[in-house]
């Protein structure tokens, strides 16, 4: 009986050892599995993080090229006008000088006085555009709204002001179309 129980406990001695080198073996392939898992999610939460980055990137350029388009839109209704006015400001030279050369108003009043109408209608439609001309004469010098041509000495305006107005500028609302010719005091 002794032999017995030894023979038992040597079986399950075995047995034991046969149960620990396969949860043995589990547990490394359950490792080399878990690894293998969390390389795999680590990588898909990479691919998942590149997306969402992309996704808001794409956000961000849609909603600048829809403020940008919306820019466009605004500014090309407020200077519609434009292209109109810049054909149309020779027509109001002519008219001007027109009105300046008129030497007997008496012999010619019809005609004189239809120029007039027709310079002031236009001059109002430019003003219901936005379109107004610069105002130049006694005003300081702005490159911006005005082109030298001439430099003079005048003791009546101060240095760097306008003293003579050569070609009228205009203005759409806050856009220069043609800046103003002047005479510039030195």
């Amino acid at each position: 009986m002794a032999n017995e129980e030894k023979e038992n406990l040597n079986q399950s001695e075995e047995q034991d050892a046969v149960e620990a080198e396969v949860i043995d073996a589990a547990s490394a392939e359950e490792s080399e599995t878990n690894a293998e898992s969390s390389e795999a999610l680590t990588q898909i939460e990479q691919e998942r993080n590149d997306l969402q980055k992309r996704l808001l990137r794409v956000q961000a350029e849609y909603d600048n090229f829809r403020k940008r388009t919306q820019k466009e839109k605004e500014a090309a209704s407020k200077y519609k006008s434009q292209d109109l006015a810049e054909a149309l400001l020779p027509v109001v030279d002519n008219l001007d000088r027109a009105l300046q050369t008129v030497q007997d108003e008496e012999a010619n009043k019809g005609f004189v006085d239809g120029i007039r109408m027709v310079h002031r209608q236009l001059l109002e439609a430019f003003d219901k555009q936005g379109i107004e001309a610069i105002e130049t004469v006694g005003q300081p010098f702005d490159p911006h709204e005005h082109q030298a041509v001439m430099q003079v000495e005048n003791a009546d305006y101060e240095p760097n002001t306008v003293v003579q107005e050569l070609q009228k500028g205009y203005k759409l609302k806050d856009r220069v179309i043609r800046p103003a010719m002047v005479q510039v005091n030195s």
